[in-house]
């Protein structure tokens, strides 16, 4: 994922609202989402290169979600794919803060990540660039690829429409949710981080969703949990900014 907006509680009728784009080389393959069958328990996308995952969702309730870290300067030789950390959360029971210390201690396996999971009663968020584990509080959040909240243009515009609908609507429809992230808006030069990338590169990055000749948005997934634990999850997938195809999926947590 290089953008995930979320709520987290504070809600009357949902316990977590989820609004992410995937960016990635159009090259790289990819599996759909769907209930995987070397694990029925797993919903999520698969990388066909790495098997590992970026988001996803268990039959159980647990659910993890991982950005890159940006620093172009950093080498991935020699690393794990940092989705095998999503894909082993998952298949995992070991408890939400044992499975963040175990990878804690391992953090230098893999180039620089933000990760988010647990369930929809309690959510952690670890960075192995900061390297502390912390407890997701209530309320509207953004992660792209720095930290949980750093105020790039994308996570700020992302944070504040999907907190404006959030707090407009007692139910929460998919469709309002992929406009938000569905916005090809380029920031403006002066809001613009620098990431090392330069600036031309820092302004095809700056929208919610991405469209270069060889990288962009290829996925933007909807995951809700009511209540009641009802799950909704919606993945639609693009090839170089044109829609292609949409999976849809409905459960309730057992």
């Amino acid at each position: 994922m290089c953008l995930i907006n979320f709520h987290f509680h504070n809600h009357p009728n949902y316990k977590l609202i989820i609004a992410a784009n995937r960016d990635e080389f159009y090259k790289r393959p990819t599996a759909p989402a769907g209930f995987w069958e070397d694990n029925p328990e797993i919903l999520a996308g698969r990388d066909l290169v790495g098997m590992g995952t970026w988001l996803g969702i268990t039959k159980s309730g647990r659910m993890a979600a991982l950005t890159n870290y940006r620093d172009p300067e950093e080498g991935s030789s020699n690393k794990h794919s940092r989705g095998q950390i999503v894909k082993g959360f998952l298949e995992s029971d070991v408890p939400a803060k044992d499975f963040f210390n175990q990878l804690k201690n391992h953090k230098d396996a893999y180039s620089g990540f933000n990760f988010i999971a647990g369930t929809p009663e309690a959510l952690y968020y670890y960075s192995n660039i900061q390297d502390n584990i912390s407890k997701v509080s209530m309320g509207t959040h953004g992660l792209s690829n720095e930290f949980l909240d750093t105020p790039w243009p994308k996570v700020v515009k992302g944070k504040q429409r999907l907190a404006a609908y959030v707090r407009q609507n007692a139910t929460i429809e998919t469709e309002p949710l992929f406009d938000i992230i569905t916005d090809a808006e380029e920031a403006p030069d002066e809001e613009l981080p620098d990431t090392g990338v330069g600036l031309d590169f820092e302004r095809k990055l700056s929208p919610l969703f991405i469209k270069t000749p060889e990288y962009g948005t290829r996925c933007s997934t909807v995951l809700l949990v009511d209540r009641h634990d009802q799950v909704t999850f919606v993945e639609r997938r693009f090839n170089k900014g044109k829609f292609e195809d949409e999976n849809r999926f409905s459960f309730n947590i057992v």
